[in-house]
């Protein structure tokens, strides 16, 4: 499937549910011990998938979807880590190759992570690795282009989150998803307006790349300037125009968080609840203790825990 099929259904999330499972874990919705947080906040531990993080939805999804011809030459994807992981495992799982495009400055542990599953690593520059979301593809490499966001599997197979979260807590208030390239919150967010309609969908950003809280106050697709940071799992220098009028359907508001703030929640997540989350993952969870997301039952999605050992003894210090 391609991102020409859309509207996401539901028919089809409930379907990627049945392909992915056994693959993919159901994560546990937990409430976050923090004291003197403004909301009842809860975390959808999408750290303790597999591969630490919940590409594995979507990539087990779209892969299953490829006809079998279409798998000869193996799967690409474009990757700063996550979605990488997501393909190789799978790609591993199926005995296939698979060739990863990943910017020059994705973080060590995560591309030692593709390595050992068996992928194959092409570090280009930045914006190489920007053109390759753009065209689908990357000059002189063969197999079928798995898009790490902008795939209707992609977005269904990450859509299940959702279908979990309101199996836990069907009154949910409001829910708060970090946004890279969107498709986690298109996923979860064209369920949520299916099934419980007045819940708040909130997206949230690290201040140092924040394209989409640009493009919303501006009311058109911006470019920012990208900084880089620890937080590495989100943030971009623009975004994709489809995903940006998705989003304006699907959501009531963007969020953003600094850096200090994502730092403070990441030892806030081991002292209280003992959970090791990613810059990326722990973004919403920074965002709902502002109090931003408003003050009933807020759900964050802590999206992964691929943060390498000596950053995170460098923030627990």
């Amino acid at each position: 499937m391609t991102e020409t099929n859309w509207p996401l259904s539901l028919a089809a999330v409930h379907d990627a549910r049945r392909t992915i499972s056994g693959v993919a874990v159901r994560t546990p919705l937990v409430r976050l011990n923090a004291p003197s947080a403004p909301a009842e906040i809860y975390l959808k531990l999408e750290n303790l998938q597999p591969i630490g993080a919940f590409k594995i939805r979507g990539a087990a999804n779209a892969i299953a979807h490829l006809p079998k011809e279409g798998l000869r030459q193996g799967v690409v994807t474009a990757s700063a880590g996550n979605m990488a992981q997501g393909v190789a495992w799978m790609a591993r799982t199926l005995g296939i190759d698979s060739t990863i495009i990943a910017p020059a400055t994705a973080p060590d542990i995560k591309i030692k992570a593709i390595e050992r599953l068996g992928g194959r690593v092409i570090k280009v520059s930045f914006d190489e690795w920007w053109r390759a979301f753009e065209e689908r593809r990357y000059p002189g490499v063969d197999g079928a282009f798995i898009h790490a966001f902008d795939d209707s599997d992609v977005m269904a197979g990450n859509g299940t989150i959702a279908l979990e979260v309101l199996e836990d807590l069907s009154d949910v208030d409001a829910i708060v998803i970090p946004w890279g390239g969107g498709g986690l919150t298109c996923g979860i967010a064209s369920v949520l307006r299916e099934l419980q309609p007045r819940c708040k969908i909130f997206t949230a950003e690290v201040a140092t790349a924040a394209p989409l809280a640009a493009s919303w106050s501006a009311g058109v697709p911006t470019d920012v300037e990208y900084e880089k940071s620890f937080v590495d799992g989100i943030g971009s220098k623009a975004v994709f125009p489809q995903m940006f009028e998705r989003a304006k359907k699907l959501i009531d508001d963007t969020l953003v968080a600094d850096l200090e703030a994502v730092a403070k929640t990441i030892r806030l997540l081991v002292e209280f609840n003992h959970i090791v989350a990613e810059g990326a993952g722990a973004t919403p969870v920074a965002c709902a203790l502002s109090g931003k997301a408003g003050y009933g039952k807020v759900v964050c999605v802590v999206s992964g825990g691929n943060i390498d050992a000596e950053k995170l003894a460098e923030l627990l210090r």
